[in-house]
Order: C-alpha cells, then sequence, then structure tokens
C-alpha cells in the first residue's frame, strides 16, 4: 500500500505517519524505487498507535505498548501497570484541571462586570485578591 492508501486506512496523516517511521515505530517495506510499501501489518500497527495516542499515551508509551503488542509471550500484567500509571497522570491532570477551573470560577463570580476599571479577576491573578492591603 501506498502511504495515501494507509493514511485513509489508519486515519492518520501522512505527515505522522512517517514521523512514526522516522522514530522507528514502524518500518514499512520499500519498493525498488524507493517508496514505501505498507503491508496489512503496518496498517494495524498506525491503527494501534492511533488509538493509543487518542488515549494521550506518550510516544514512550506507545513504544512500549507496541513491544508487548508484538510480544506473543508478553504478560497482561505488564500491558496493565503501563496503563495503569497512565490512568493515574490522567487522573491528577483531571485533578489540576478542576482546581483551575473551581479558582477561576471564584475569580469569575467575583467580578462585576461593569464599566468600573477595578477587577477583582486582574487583582487576582496579580495575587491582590485575598491582600487586606491593597496598596502594595
Amino acid at each position: 500500500m501506498n502511504i495515501s492508501t494507509i493514511a485513509n486506512k489508519s486515519g492518520l496523516p501522512p505527515k505522522t505517519i512517517r514521523y512514526y517511521e522516522e522514530i522507528g515505530l514502524i518500518s514499512p517495506n520499500r519498493k525498488q524505487n524507493g517508496y514505501r510499501d505498507y503491508s496489512e501489518t503496518d496498517g494495524i500497527k498506525l491503527h494501534f498507535l492511533q488509538r493509543a495516542r487518542s488515549l494521550n499515551f506518550s510516544i514512550e508509551d506507545c513504544r512500549k505498548l507496541l513491544s508487548l503488542y508484538e510480544d506473543k509471550t508478553r504478560a497482561s500484567a505488564d500491558v496493565k501497570q503501563l496503563a495503569q500509571a497512565h490512568l493515574k497522570t490522567i487522573e491528577r491532570k483531571i485533578y489540576e484541571l478542576k482546581t483551575m477551573q473551581e479558582s477561576l470560577n471564584k475569580l469569575v463570580a467575583s467580578c462585576h462586570g461593569d464599566n468600573d476599571p477595578d477587577c477583582t479577576i486582574l487583582d487576582g491573578l496579580s495575587g491582590v485578591f485575598n491582600s487586606t492591603d491593597k496598596s502594595k
């Protein structure tokens, strides 16, 4: 298959496919004229990578997952451990985002949103929001 065909099948743009080849995640065969010749196995790997990246696995995690996918003697515990570590990272990011949301909600709620130049959002961003002495 050529890169256009494999791109359509995998849902990945050709630039990404070339990048994955460059960093060694896939290794398509080459025709005599030098063009890449993607196999069905390459297509499966690319779809696998597309799905893993859509779950926000890092390139290094994708490399490990792909290696485990190809290793028929793997232990599923190794795969689960990698996925659990990634899940903890996602949970931490969700917590951080919720914390940011709460802070921003407080700032927005405190703002009168009128024509007065005083702005509690700007004060809050500058650190003045919780200060009792606004002269600093």
